[in-house]
């Protein structure tokens, strides 16, 4: 008598596992083609100031959720990169794409900087030195020349993006930032998927343990920064080009508040969280600015409810729901 044979027991964990990369990959896609199309229905101005600060915010991201530390400077880095870039293209008269690097290029030399002092310490006290340090950043950028203290920079050209594509149109400008910002995604995706990043993300866990493994922590945590510095400063810089301005406003401690509460609407230690939480923000910005609300006690009370309702952020809880674990995302406990 022969017997019907009986699946592999490993047979159904990986069905999930290709059902769960399927499903993801069509949200990719889906996301991509929303992206290539919105500039049909939104206003290109609106959508290129929530991917600066998507991608700021995932930036952050790299730092809080998958490294285990809270800064309180990350304006620094974003500000600060957009004078550069600014006071590159407009004084110096660089190309657009010379003056993103000199932006990246030196929100990763502050961030080295800040990163060495503020490194030797853990929680709370490491907050409050990148916050010291911020401020005093943001007062050099008060009292230095190229900065032009309170006016700040203006009028900075957008110029030709590989010397015949024109900055200028709205359109071309849009693609351009989307361009950047999904490849700082890919970054970052790569990043965090790496060797590096899953030492990262043991340090976040058991920092004692990783040492006890023998991983220098310190090297660790001195590169993540960097790295988190340098996307910040990308975002920032492409921020500087979208608006054709630098202020004091980018480097204010404000700023610094505003990617964090970004950062925990959508979700730390998840990849599309941030993007969510700065999109929803902007938003709200966006559209109160011109009501009669005050904008900041609204953002406010969607952060309270989302906080007592979403204890791991709006996307952190889907991914932590029945659905989300049944379509194979990922979230942290």
């Amino acid at each position: 008598m022969t017997h019907a044979a009986q699946p592999s027991p490993v047979a159904e964990p990986v069905r999930n596992t290709k059902n769960a990369a399927t499903v993801q990959i069509a949200f990719l896609l889906a996301g991509t083609l929303l992206l290539v199309l919105a500039p049909l229905f939104f206003y290109p101005i609106f959508l290129m100031k929530i991917l600066c600060f998507a991608l700021f915010a995932c930036a952050f991201n790299l730092l809080l959720g998958y490294t285990g530390l809270l800064s309180f400077g990350h304006a620094t880095f974003f500000g600060g990169a957009a004078y550069f870039t600014a006071h590159a293209v407009k004084e110096w008269g660089l190309p657009v794409e010379l003056g993103i690097l000199v932006g990246v290029a030196g929100a990763a030399a502050l961030g080295l900087i800040m990163g060495f002092f503020a490194i030797r310490r853990q929680g709370i006290y490491f907050a409050m030195i990148t916050l010291a340090l911020s401020q005093m950043f943001f007062f050099f950028c008060l009292q230095a020349g190229f900065t032009h203290g309170e006016d700040g920079i203006q009028s900075v050209p957008r110029g030709d993006l590989l010397g015949f594509i024109d900055l200028n149109s709205s359109t071309n400008m849009y693609y351009f930032v989307l361009a950047v910002f999904v490849i700082g995604m890919v970054v970052i995706w790569r990043f965090i998927n790496s060797p590096f990043g899953m030492i990262l993300k043991s340090i976040r866990e058991n920092e004692q343990r990783a040492i006890s493994l023998g991983y220098s922590v310190a090297r660790y945590k001195l590169g993540a920064f960097v790295m988190s510095a340098a996307l910040a400063g990308l975002a920032g810089a492409m921020k500087a080009l979208v608006f054709q301005f630098a202020t004091l406003t980018d480097v204010a401690w404000q700023m610094s508040g505003e990617v964090i509460l970004m950062t925990l609407l959508g979700g730390i230690g998840t990849l599309i969280g941030p993007i969510f939480g700065a999109g929803l923000v902007v938003t709200l910005q966006n559209y109160l600015a011109t009501s009669d609300f005050p904008v900041t006690i609204i953002t406010g009370v969607v952060f309270m409810v989302c906080v007592l309702v979403f204890r791991r952020g709006i996307i952190g809880e889907f991914y932590a729901s029945r659905l989300g674990r049944r379509l194979g995302f990922q979230h942290r406990r």
